[in-house]
């Protein structure tokens, strides 16, 4: 699929291929992907890493054209069941035009950032700040999520909330990896506008990269304090489960030995031999044994009633 777009009075309009300056390739074709490589020198593995989630984020310079691939996150949905992924884009930046490259047809120019736009590199310096900001977007997104599923944790042991968590907090360690690639690219783009010899950006770019970097640094210690709070959610869930499971343990032993009680007296009084209670008549051996019996009992019940009173 082929999007074209033109920059007029500042704003991008849709129009036909022969009058665009901005080009969309949305999932591209082998047809398209031949065009893109043989008609507009684009390196056949620089454009297959704008279609790969998994590849890093950096910029290539080339004879005819600058090449920058970056990360933003996917659009979230509800069968994604909280794995937040990662999405790549390739965008190649010529002199009088931008060929812009995606796997998957998401919104890249929505937003108060593109509501004026200088030229080309502008256009581009805007998508990766649009980038910065779907992080974090996102990111209050996760946060909400990991407030609800802890109160749900606090009331509950369910393992699913305990896997929607776990869920979060991988997420967040592709999204930590992802706003550190973006930021290398980002300083890549900084050394790029200050060398007079390179192509495609300028020195007066150079203050919008700077506020760039600032904005991706915030985003990438936001994702990395919620990270922390995740893990230390889960190690901290982990600790009330194991102390839980220990206190069940202590309560089924005491139990255990209650109920081991009568019947080792009983086996006891049974033997085939002569006690030396037997060597005597009336009730007082009876009582004697229903006391041996039961007074153990009792007492252990006793014990384990004021030791929960205290605490």
């Amino acid at each position: 699929m082929l999007r074209c777009l033109r920059i007029v009075d500042q704003k991008l309009v849709e129009c036909g291929p022969a009058d665009g300056q901005v080009f969309v390739y949305i999932n591209p074709t082998d047809t398209e992907r031949r065009e893109l490589v043989d008609v507009y020198n684009i390196d056949e593995h620089t454009l297959q890493s704008s279609l790969d989630p998994d590849e890093l984020a950096r910029i290539e310079e080339e004879p005819d054209h600058t090449a920058l691939v970056f990360k933003r996150p996917k659009r979230y949905a509800a069968e994604d069941r909280f794995h937040f992924k990662i999405h790549s884009v390739g965008a190649f930046l010529y002199d009088q035009r931008l060929i812009v490259v995606e796997a998957e047809d998401l919104p890249l120019f929505d937003g108060k950032a593109f509501a004026r736009i200088q030229g080309l590199r502008d256009l581009v310096l805007k998508l990766i700040y649009r980038s910065v900001v779907h992080f974090t977007e996102h990111l209050r997104v996760i946060n909400t999520i990991s407030e609800e599923i802890e109160a749900q944790i606090t009331t509950s042991m369910e393992n699913r909330s305990l896997i929607h968590l776990f869920m979060l907090e991988k997420s967040l360690v592709y999204y930590l990896n992802a706003i550190q690639a973006n930021g290398v690219l980002i300083e890549r783009v900084r050394i790029n506008a200050n060398n007079p010899a390179a192509r495609g950006f300028c020195k007066e770019d150079v203050e919008f990269i700077d506020d760039l970097a600032i904005e991706n640094k915030q985003c990438y210690e936001q994702t990395r304090i919620y990270s922390d709070i995740l893990a230390g959610m889960m190690d901290a869930r982990a600790s009330i489960v194991n102390n839980n499971l220990n206190l069940r343990m202590r309560t089924l032993t005491i139990l255990m030995l209650a109920v081991m009680w009568p019947p080792l007296v009983c086996g006891f009084l049974s033997m085939n031999v002569r006690l030396p209670v037997a060597q005597h008549e009336g009730l007082g051996p009876f009582f004697g044994v229903i006391l041996g019996t039961l007074g153990p009992i009792v007492a252990g019940l006793l014990w384990w009633w004021w030791k929960r009173w205290r605490t």
